[in-house]
């Protein structure tokens, strides 16, 4: 059983912010936005809101931070709504502005952490949609460390003929190669999206916030709810009422968020079938939270446990379509009943992970979206940790078997996502061909952008199993085929990426985890002292910050990493 955490005062924190003859010009500041002498007696409830009209994935959070600040309040506590940044990978996808979506995870983390801080909130509930605002949420959490309950805002429905974002960007390559039409690709445009929600199969907003849940930071099924329904709303209240009942039970996120509730979380995802971002925040959240998480445990858990469930973007079916079975909460059963969770791990509901899943039932008879264990998509992790001396700290690659184990070719190397998407779309990219694209790591981009743009034009032109692609950058979820991110370390640190030339042998093994540059050691040596950095992107401004804090990949890529870490 989990240990049980020694009440403290729930209301430690804001009681120095409003009580007390001194403190007599904060509370009129507060009368004015709605406070009564009441409230002044009640825990105080930040809900963190990652409102904005600039993307589906976050349109309707303005009305689920109500829900949650209404459920709060209903429990006894004090709730006050409050806004941060979010940006949107599926518009800024294949632009200069790619480069300011994972900066925005750090953005998300420091305000929240800054506000809550600021203000004096005893608790937190956190509302993420959109891919990088859920981390952020999470980071900030554990930096806290004040009782806390992420929600996650709920996937979108599929488009017109099971469509969703990343048939968008498959078809945008298929248009390239001259199997979509001007007017196929316009109705694709215009149906694939239609309505509020995250990414509508298991890319990376669905993959963490199956992740948190498994984690024990949302309660049961809030992972697995469409944005738009009553389940979701219910979650929000229910989630502000569960803050006001941590905080009465003395439960902080780090009595949560242990090494085990890590391994779990890791678990899940790789059941899923999740995104290789998993791997990137996880290791960003777990740094915050003070637990040591390495690449390596990746592997050592992805040896014993098998993809199970056929999600796009490499399998078939969309998250509406596993919620309309069960969700994630058989899954993680069957997990548990086969010794792969820890099932004594606490969760934000006050109880066990075992006692959440007690009574759980299993998927429906016929369903072929989950697979039994003695019939897996694959035995056993798709996300797979390589080395080698192209990658002597590690790279990600995602996986599944469908593309094969193995991938030998030769180079064509670009030094940016432009240069190799325009390549693609042209033709210029053949059977064989190892695409390289570097200089888009943390530092050398910056901002370590996605690269679902030439992915999805891989796809498009038919290559998806003819080509391989690694880069220094990272993945969308929503990216498949012989694909490997996050090499370290990037081009811009000096990495052995950095001396790639067009036409060096690449061979990607992903039975050995080893990705080996076909290169002699004395030939290497030669290009290495010739080799000079690439003129920054950016020499002032928050890139410039972040390119100039920012860890490697293989660290999470936080900006707060101290050194000797």
């Amino acid at each position: 059983m989990p240990r049980k955490p020694v009440p403290a005062d729930p209301r430690a924190h804001s009681r120095v912010v409003v009580e007390g003859v001194k403190q007599t010009p904060s509370r009129a500041m507060l009368r004015a936005v709605g406070y009564t002498d009441a409230d002044f007696r009640k825990p105080a409830v930040g809900v963190a809101s990652t409102w904005s009209n600039l993307t589906p994935c976050n349109m309707h959070i303005d009305v689920l931070a109500r829900e949650a600040a209404a459920g709060a309040d209903d429990a006894g506590g004090k709730s006050t709504i409050f806004g941060t940044i979010t940006v949107s990978d599926g518009i800024s996808m294949g632009t200069p502005g790619m480069r300011y979506s994972l900066v925005s995870r750090e953005v998300i983390a420091d305000s929240i952490e800054t506000v809550v801080g600021a203000q004096g909130f005893d608790g937190l509930v956190a509302i993420g949609g959109c891919d990088k605002n859920m981390p952020g949420c999470m980071m900030a959490i554990a930096r806290l460390n004040r009782p806390a309950v992420f929600v996650y805002g709920g996937t979108i429905r599929p488009g017109a003929g099971h469509t969703d974002i990343v048939s968008v960007f498959e078809a945008v390559g298929g248009h390239a190669r001259g199997a979509v039409s001007d007017a196929e690709l316009h109705r694709v445009e215009c149906s694939a999206i239609p309505g509020p929600g995250s990414c509508g199969g298991m890319y990376t907003a669905n993959t963490m916030a199956s992740a948190i849940e498994a984690l024990g930071m949302s309660l049961p099924n809030s992972s697995a709810q469409e944005a738009e329904s009553g389940t979701k709303l219910d979650d929000c209240r229910r989630a502000g009422s569960a803050v006001v009942r941590l905080l009465e039970q003395g439960i902080r996120p780090r009595d949560i968020m242990t090494r085990r509730a890590f391994e779990n979380a890791i678990t899940v995802v790789i059941a899923l079938g999740g995104s290789t971002n998993a791997v990137l925040h996880l290791l960003a959240i777990a740094h915050c939270a003070g637990v040591r998480l390495t690449l390596d445990d990746f592997t050592r858990i992805g040896r014993r446990v098998p993809v199970l469930a056929d999600l796009r973007p490499s399998g078939r079916y969309m998250m509406s379509e596993l919620i309309a079975i069960g969700g994630i909460r058989p899954l993680m059963r069957r997990l548990l009943d086969a010794g792969l969770l820890h099932g004594d791990c606490l969760t934000v509901s006050g109880r066990s992970l075992a006692e959440d899943l007690a009574g759980v039932a299993d998927y429906p008879p016929g369903q072929d979206i989950v697979r039994p264990f003695s019939a897996p998509i694959k035995p056993d992790s798709h996300l797979v940790v390589l080395y080698g001396n192209l990658a002597p700290e590690g790279a990600v690659a995602k996986i599944t078997g469908k593309e094969g184990l193995e991938f030998t070719g030769r180079a064509r190397v670009f030094e940016s996502e432009e240069s190799s998407l325009q390549a693609i779309l042209d033709g210029k990219v053949k059977q064989g061909d190892v695409v390289v694209i570097r200089n888009e790591g943390p530092r050398g981009g910056p901002g370590m952008r996605e690269m679902l743009s030439p992915t999805g034009a891989i796809m498009g032109r038919g290559l998806g199993d003819k080509v391989a692609l690694i880069t220094d950058g990272r993945f969308s979820g929503g990216s498949h085929g012989f694909v490997v991110g996050h090499v370290t370390p990037e081009a811009a640190s000096a990495g052995p990426i950095a001396l790639v030339r067009n036409g060096d042998r690449i061979t990607i093994d992903a039975s050995k985890r080893v990705m080996t540059l076909h290169v002699s050691a004395a030939e290497l040596k030669r290009r290495r002292a010739a080799w000079r950095p690439r003129k920054p992107f950016a020499t002032a401004g928050v890139l410039a910050k972040y390119a100039r804090s920012v860890s490697s990949a293989s660290f999470g890529a936080v900006t707060d990493r101290s050194e000797g870490e």
